[in-house]
This record gives structure tokens, sequence and C-alpha cells, in this order.
């Protein structure tokens, strides 16, 4: 801490505010208009996870894939799809708040009238640059 010309102590740097970032209600008023893909994305700096407000299309697939890394939340907002597993399908719709563990693999059919979804997860550290070959060796502890 610094002291300022008046003697007084300076001020600690600023925390962070939480505060309302999307309308999810006015998004989806205007989601008839967008096509499909991004319609949001947290996009704060300093932030520790990312998250997506996605519209898939009438009768649209986002396709079989495995997240090896990262657990997901999906929340659904509006429209209905059927998430696809392993394990068999399961129906989603608005108010359906589903886990998607690391490692499971997954993909999402739209309904008839198309799926608008939030998905949230940790943020993906930034790529790293790394002389050749270095993928295969064991990084020190710590990185």
């Amino acid at each position: 801490m610094t002291a300022q010309d008046d003697g007084s102590p300076a001020p600690a740097e600023e925390a962070p505010l939480p505060r309302v970032l999307c309308d999810t209600t006015e998004l989806l008023a205007r989601a008839g208009e967008a096509g499909a893909g991004a319609l949001w994305r947290l996009a704060e700096p300093g932030r520790q996870l990312d998250a997506n407000v996605v519209r898939v299309p009438a009768s649209g697939r986002v396709g079989t894939h495995t997240e090896p890394d990262l657990d997901v939340l999906l929340l659904v907002l509006d429209g209905a799809a059927t998430l696809v597993c392993a394990d068999g399908d399961r129906p989603l719709r608005p108010g359906l708040l589903t886990w998607l563990p690391h490692g499971s693999t997954r993909a999402v059919q739209a309904g008839p009238d198309g799926v608008t979804y939030l998905t949230v997860h940790r943020r993906r550290p930034g790529m790293r640059i790394q002389p050749p070959g270095a993928a295969g060796r064991p990084r020190p502890e710590g990185t």
C-alpha cells in the first residue's frame, strides 16, 4: 500500500463486480432472425469460465463428438432436442440442466422447431508454442 499526497492510503485495486451480461429472453426473441451457431459468448477478460448460447435450427445437428478434458453443463432455454449418448437418447426441453462429463461421447439433434441452449465449462488454457517433439515428452511438475 502506498500513501497519497495527503497522507491517506492509496485505494486498493478495485475488485470485480457482478453484472448482468445477457438478457436471454430478449436474445431468444431475436433468435428467429439468426441462423445457427453461437448467439452469445462470454468474453469478459480474466474469466475462468467459457459460456455460449447456441442455436441449432429445426432438425439441425451438432455431430457426435467426445470432449476429453472438460465437463460441460447444458441448459435448454427454448425448443427441444435429443441428446444422443452411448447408452441411449435423452429428450431435452426448456429448463432441463444436463451434465456432460468429460470423456463422454454425445450429439445433439434439434427438434422440429430447433433448440437454443446455454453451455458452460471451465475455460481452456491458451495454446502454447512448443519446440518440435515436445508434445510427447512429460512436462515438469506444475506446468
